[in-house]
């Protein structure tokens, strides 16, 4: 009798958790089935663009990670969920005394204070769980909050690209299709662009451009980073003053000679788009956000 109560008492603390965790029931599709709809249209304007999108890719990895959280958060609410009904179902089974039942006991003074202390312990385990449950359903609703505005980015994000995609293919039409040559790795048009940047600005920590195995531009042989410094330091001002120059030239002469995005700076500029300076993620570096040196893709 009492371990059906038990179990009843269980399912009813799990189900009001629940409830007040989770919306109501929409038509809409998921968030993750929203996201994977729209990463496989940002793969295909990738493709019809012919290259990274860094603001889309930056915009999807957002997004992504939103997603995540909202399920990191969801898995913990769900044991912090079982955890109290468990809490409270093995309270039952124990029999421990409560408040009244201490204020009318009457037998032996050690067993009462011992359940006094009991009490204590239990009410102060207590607060502490529900309190808990209380904070990650606010975090769980401001994450889906968050996860939500981020696919309405991307989904702006996929629309304003696929708005330019014809302004794009007249580009792509201009500068044709090249493969890289046999020696270097890179194509006819990046080593041209490669070496005018050279002969126009001095490189004194080097350039590097081919990179094997690189799924983006460096393994295509369509980019080159220009070194503003070395072994992953921020430049002096003169460098720095240098790779700002640099990257206006290419701005500048990108729609020109063949330029299709640089990345200076944590900001990327996509010639494509003609969006201008756009803000990237962090990624966690000098190196990995673009301080040290200047990113040339080319179409």
């Amino acid at each position: 009798m009492r371990s059906g109560r038990v179990a009843g008492l269980a399912a009813a603390l799990f189900g009001l958790f629940s409830a007040l965790a989770m919306p109501s029931a929409e038509a809409k599709p998921s968030p993750q089935a929203q996201l994977d709809k729209l990463t496989k249209q940002a793969a295909d304007l990738q493709k019809a663009y012919r290259g990274e999108i860094q603001s889309l890719e930056d915009t999807r990895r957002a997004a992504a990670k939103a997603g995540d959280r909202v399920r990191k958060l969801r898995s913990d609410l769900a044991t912090a969920e079982r955890r109290v009904a468990q809490f409270y179902a093995q309270s039952y089974m124990s029999g421990s005394i409560d408040g009244p039942r201490v204020l009318t006991f009457s037998g032996d003074p050690d067993t009462i204070l011992s359940q006094v202390a009991t009490v204590t312990y239990l009410a102060d385990e207590k607060n502490q769980r529900i309190t808990s449950i209380g904070r990650l359903i606010d975090e769980q609703k401001a994450a889906k909050k968050q996860a939500d505005k981020k696919i309405a980015d991307l989904k702006d994000e996929i629309k304003d690209l696929q708005s330019k995609k014809r302004q794009v293919e007249e580009l792509l039409k201009k500068f044709g299709f090249q493969t890289p040559d046999a020696g270097s790795g890179l194509t006819p048009r990046m080593i041209s662009i490669r070496n005018v940047i050279m002969q126009r600005f001095p490189m004194p920590f080097g350039v590097g451009c081919m990179r094997p195995g690189d799924p983006g531009e460096h393994g295509k042989g369509r980019a080159c980073d220009f070194m503003m410094s070395t072994g992953g330091r921020m430049p002096d001002a003169a460098s720095q003053a240098r790779g700002d120059a640099l990257a206006q030239w290419c701005i500048q002469n990108g729609r020109q000679i063949g330029i299709m995005y640089i990345i200076w700076r944590q900001r990327y500029y996509d010639i494509r788009t003609g969006a201008g300076w756009r803000q990237m993620s962090d990624r966690g570096g000098v190196t990995a956000n673009h301080y040290d040196h200047v990113h040339v893709s080319v179409f």
